[in-house]
């Protein structure tokens, strides 16, 4: 297993990059938020990647970061997402975003990805709801957000989300409800929850 590759950037088109590492050149598919984060050509680069074997098919598969490659290797445990498939829908949606939309059945925005209907997007859910938990979302959301601010309003939307479930609530519903409370960054925990109370009463 190739766990990553570090070397020179040399080719980048639409859905693929080539990276020279010790005289050799690995092409490698990529989604499209990798592209519009590559750096220019002859920069050097460390892509995280998935080596997918088929039959004939011997193709690597590269992210920026552990945790895209571990979403992608979720995405393609699901029956009928390759990893085209699985690379389309992180073309489309952040891995932070595909957490949430799971953890809330929010079939809608899965299906926005291309290739991915209704149907597609239910058994999506359905297959990876189990794998992904609430604080991990949050977690890693943390994780890749900026500024001291951002990290605390997460926090409390994270704590009102919680603080709903032992109201009751279920994980969905309770994360649905503070995702459309149209809390703002400098809120409390106390006034997200007020606000993701108010938006329940709308259901």
């Amino acid at each position: 297993m190739i766990g990553y590759i570090k070397g020179e950037l040399t080719e980048i088109s639409e859905n693929e990059i080539i990276v020279e590492s010790q005289n050799i050149g690995y092409a490698v598919s990529v989604p499209m938020t990798v592209i519009d984060k590559m750096p220019p050509v002859g920069s050097q680069v460390k892509v995280y990647t998935y080596l997918y074997v088929r039959e004939d098919i011997l193709a690597l598969y590269g992210f920026l970061t552990k945790d895209d490659l571990k979403i992608f290797r979720l995405l393609i445990t699901v029956s009928g997402i390759g990893p085209k498939g699985a690379l389309g829908i992180l073309s489309t949606i952040s891995p932070d975003d595909l957490r949430f939309a799971v953890l809330s059945g929010d079939t809608k925005t899965i299906s926005k990805a291309p290739g991915i209907g209704t149907k597609t997007a239910q058994r999506l859910i359905i297959d990876l709801k189990d794998k992904l938990s609430l604080e991990e979302a949050f977690e890693a959301k943390f994780e890749h957000q900026q500024g001291s601010s951002t990290s605390t309003a997460s926090n409390g939307k994270n704590e009102a989300v919680l603080a709903l479930t032992a109201l009751g609530y279920s994980q969905a519903e309770a994360l649905k409800a503070v995702s459309a409370s149209g809390a703002s960054d400098d809120m409390s925990s106390d006034e997200v929850l007020k606000l993701a109370l108010k938006k329940m009463m709308t259901f």
